[in-house]
């Protein structure tokens, strides 16, 4: 596994690590052999997940990002080139949620929601694809879609939309980069111990729509590692434009 999964020497760019599957993608990225280069707008955080991996023998430097800013995203990307050279895997994580009714949902609410899990993904994807065939190099983006892009729950339909529109960004870069030997797949999970959901599972709601839950449990992060690292590394060299659940079956059950 170890050798199936190196990266040594790849460039890694991974957007929203300042938290969640962001930090968590960063230091597998770094234990594999990645330089990364970690962007987020909460810069302090990502300055402790740089000293956190450093202090483990990884090579990580953080950068302050705005995803749904295109002049914040070619800034990211400069840096990263003028620090370690072409980026050519990426992790696209940036993400926020509007949990309400579709009809409390207000058109700023709606705005935001679109600009972080879509505007932000192509910006992100679009400046990596570009610079990538700029250097005549090959690389992989692994979007992070989610099993709500694949089916609709209740009490989300602009983040709902907003990963389908991920999904379907995807298949459609994968297919036009294919022969630039450029993939492109996404990462569908389904609940995992986040700053997004761990407040919701704690109360006595959660704890009984876990019961509901094929699994009756919520994912572990670890168990993102492998099939993250097979999207991002050569081991997944013949996958392209995949949307690749993990979610222990939560999106073939019961959805409310």
């Amino acid at each position: 596994m170890q050798t199936e999964f190196d990266m040594t020497g790849k460039i890694a760019l991974v957007s929203g690590a300042s938290s969640g599957f962001g930090a968590f993608f960063s230091q597998i990225l770094s234990e594999c052999g990645c330089k990364v280069v970690m962007g987020a707008r909460r810069i302090d955080r990502l300055h402790q997940l740089e000293e956190e991996i450093k202090s483990k023998g990884g090579c990580a430097t953080a950068v302050a990002l705005d995803v749904t800013d295109s002049k914040s995203v070619q800034n990211a990307f400069d840096f990263a080139e003028n620090l370690y050279g072409t980026v050519n895997v990426v992790s696209n994580n940036a993400g926020v949620a509007d949990t309400k009714s579709a009809y409390k949902i207000d058109e700023a609410g709606w705005d935001r929601v679109i600009d972080t899990n879509l505007k932000g993904v192509w910006l992100v994807a679009m400046e990596a694809g570009k610079r990538m065939m700029a250097a005549g190099v090959s690389g992989s983006i692994v979007n992070s879609g989610s099993i709500l892009g694949i089916r609709v729950a209740l009490f989300n339909s602009s983040y709902c939309a907003s990963k389908a529109g991920v999904i379907h960004l995807t298949k459609s870069l994968a297919l036009e980069w294919a022969h630039k030997n450029i993939r492109v797949n996404a990462l569908c999970p389904g609940y995992f111990p986040t700053e997004m959901t761990s407040g919701y599972f704690d109360t006595a709601e959660g704890q009984e729509y876990i019961k509901t839950m094929p699994a009756r449990r919520i994912g572990r992060l670890e168990e993102l590692r492998v099939p993250f690292l097979l999207l991002a590394s050569d081991a997944g060299s013949y996958i392209n434009g995949a949307a690749l659940p993990v979610d222990g079956a939560h999106s073939l059950g019961n959805m409310y």
